[in-house]
């Protein structure tokens, strides 16, 4: 047990290391390349139209019947429920003109916002590990700066948690695309099918574009936030300016 301590001093210096490296100079860098990746071109579409993809499923030529025997009335009346019930679409076995691939400007934006959504948890945990280092015991008497680091935390916790949700996000996307293009598959007539997952395309890429913007907000959010003067010794160890600064008023009106 003698060799815990320093082991665990090493472990918090490093954690302090790192947390300052990611708030002085990581933080603006991922400002600035979130905010070049909303610029680009690929990203400033006016018309939504041209993230389109082609499913790859085409429109059979529909089936004549040329049995006069379908269009004589039959003698008892069928049930509006049992006719609809027989309607059970094209049995898909396997698409004929091969793949029906993803919207690759959808993947190519999902695998540009996918790694930054990652960066930003594995950065809010070093941020979360640092401040908990930080915080003082609430004996010693710095009620004040526990209450701002206590909810410093609950804000990275909401930072890693919207993270999560991006990515649940993305999984939802694809799987409803999956189901919607096995419809049209097996509907290929139903226009509305078709339409349906163009309009799904839209909403995804701008919501991607949104996660992007959220995520830029994040870091502009965590770099103003802990952008603080080093604490000196003697002061408790806030990571809020403002707590900061209203700390240095107590001490100096004391």
């Amino acid at each position: 047990m003698a060799n815990v301590d320093p082991k665990v001093r090493d472990y918090k210096e490093r954690i302090k290391v790192e947390a300052e490296e990611l708030v002085n100079n990581q933080f603006p860098k991922k400002i600035l390349e979130l905010e070049t990746l909303l610029k680009t071109e690929k990203n400033k579409r006016s018309n939504l139209g041209d993230i389109h993809a082609d499913l790859n499923i085409p429109v059979p030529e529909p089936l004549l019947n040329h049995d006069d025997s379908i269009l004589e009335p039959s003698v008892k009346k069928r049930k509006f429920d049992a006719f609809e019930n027989n309607i059970t679409g094209t049995k898909v076995l396997a698409l004929t003109s091969g793949v029906s691939p993803c919207n690759k400007n959808i993947v190519e934006l999902v695998d540009t916002v996918k790694p930054c959504i990652r960066q930003l948890v594995e950065d809010a945990n070093v941020l979360k590990m640092w401040i908990q280092f930080l915080i003082p015991r609430i004996e010693d008497g710095n009620n004040f700066g526990v209450s701002i680091q206590e909810e410093t935390l609950a804000e990275i916790r909401t930072v890693e948690s919207d993270g999560a949700a991006f990515f649940d996000q993305i999984s939802r996307y694809f799987m409803t695309r999956g189901k919607i293009v096995s419809k049209v598959a097996k509907y290929p007539h139903v226009e509305d099918y078709r339409r349906t997952i163009q309009e799904l395309d839209e909403k995804e890429y701008l919501s991607l574009l949104l996660v992007m913007c959220e995520l830029r907000n994040h870091y502009v959010i965590d770099a103003s936030r802990y952008d603080n003067e080093k604490p000196g010794k003697d002061q408790a160890p806030s990571l809020c300016k403002y707590g900061e600064y209203v700390l240095k008023k107590m001490d100096g009106n004391a």
